[in-house]
């Protein structure tokens, strides 16, 4: 039986895109055979607090799902500094790497996931001191990313990240990457190099009409004829909110039209102030949600909203949340161009795009919606049909394990 260790600063029962893919991925592989052990930091995402059961603490070993977990600690104070932000990572590199060479036994692959991309270094480390097989897991491609985003612009700091970047495609037996626009990317300077689109998807066994426990649109005293858009993730700088509220604002008219904004993250006061400032009574913020409560949340809906800024860098994301609204028959606004608009749009027909950033496109998708609801629901069947074809993550674990097979 293969031995896998997945290398993540992020994990349950943190919430967020990587801690589910990856929790997932752990489960899956375990259920293909083989025999799996996360080493992860003390839970701190998205609000930059260690939990109070984690607090204080060097070394942690837990057991999540049948899997053991070993959790080391991590520097995490409340700043958007870049230097509070090197020391977060960099605290980890390097706790990672003491808890990883003595409480951790030798597996035959690491699985290393990027960003952030100087974990790269303690996945370096255990490879070459326990003899495992390294597979670089690329979600989001740094340094590149980092500066388009403006978080590095230190232009040594990120010559050093591009040399790091480079070096750890080559030391790896195989490269992943999240989405096709990366593993192209990284093909085009490495073409020798093994690649596998490790793509995202969803738990069909956990993400469905069973996990529905109660009427949560009778809960929050939403009418069956009412229209709700829906958001569900991290309020961060990335994702634009703005746009949702821009656009609340804009349909201000229809008394039947609603907003939801399920998360938390860095830029929640500011999407609060703004709904004040506006005077938006069609907008609900729940604020963090525990994944039980989203089957509910998502089925109340009638469409959900997936916004991101509108920059060149973010034509090849595909934010995580669409594969379980579509699952639910939830038709897209789909405010992200690139490789989403491709998959969703263009070849899956599961929604409406809108230029991202532009709130009256947004609002003119939204009205069209409400008004038709045979082509709201005509789209919400494609997405169900599309998802279950291409993006199961049962079966792009069972691929993701004939790809490691062959690297031992």
């Amino acid at each position: 039986m293969a031995s896998i260790l997945i290398l993540t600063q992020y994990y349950p029962p943190e919430t967020g895109a990587p801690q589910n893919r990856l929790s997932s991925l752990a489960k899956h592989l375990k259920q293909q055979g083989m025999n799996v052990t996360v080493l992860t930091a003390m839970p701190n995402y998205p609000k930059m607090e260690v939990y109070p059961e984690y607090k204080g603490r060097w070394y942690v070993k837990d057991e999540l799902d049948g899997i053991t977990v070993h959790r080391s600690w991590i520097y995490v104070k409340k700043s958007k500094k870049i230097m509070a932000r090197l020391m977060n990572y960099f605290s980890f590199v390097l706790s990672a790497m003491i808890v990883g060479l003595f409480r951790v036994k030798k597996h035959d692959i690491i699985i290393c996931e990027s960003p952030p991309l100087f974990l790269g270094k303690t996945a370096l480390v255990l490879k070459w001191l326990k003899g495992s097989k390294l597979v670089f897991n690329v979600s989001d491609l740094w340094p590149e990313s980092a500066e388009k985003l403006g978080i590095i612009n230190n232009k040594q700091l990120l010559k050093i990240s591009t040399w790091l970047e480079e070096y750890l495609y080559k030391k790896s037996a195989m490269v992943s990457g999240q989405t096709q626009g990366i593993v192209s990317n990284i093909k085009e300077r490495f073409p020798t190099k093994k690649m596998f689109w490790l793509r995202n998807g969803v738990d069909l066994a956990q993400f469905n009409a069973e996990r529905v426990t109660y009427d949560w649109r009778a809960k929050h005293n939403f009418k069956p004829t009412d229209f709700i858009g829906v958001y569900g993730g991290v309020l961060g700088h990335a994702q634009n909110l703005e746009v949702i509220l821009e656009a609340a604002n804009i349909t201000k008219e229809h008394k039947d039209i609603f907003y939801v904004i399920a998360g938390d993250g860095p830029e929640r006061e500011m999407l609060h102030k703004m709904k004040d400032d506006l005077q938006l009574d069609n907008v609900l913020f729940l604020g963090n949600q525990p994944s039980t409560e989203m089957p509910n949340i998502v089925s109340a809906s009638n469409a959900a909203i997936v916004p991101l800024k509108n920059i060149e860098l973010f034509k090849g994301a595909i934010p995580s949340k669409i594969f379980e609204y579509l699952i639910f028959q939830k038709p897209l606004l789909l405010g992200v161009d690139g490789e989403a608009r491709q998959l969703f749009i263009d070849e899956g027909k599961c929604g409406l795009f809108f230029t991202p950033e532009n709130a009256q496109e947004l609002a003119k998708n939204v009205v069209k919606l409400h008004t038709d609801r045979n082509m709201s629901k005509e789209l919400g069947e494609n997405g169900e049909s599309y998802v279950r074809a291409k993006f199961n993550r049962s079966k792009i674990a069972e691929e993701f394990k004939t790809a490691l097979d062959s690297i031992l």
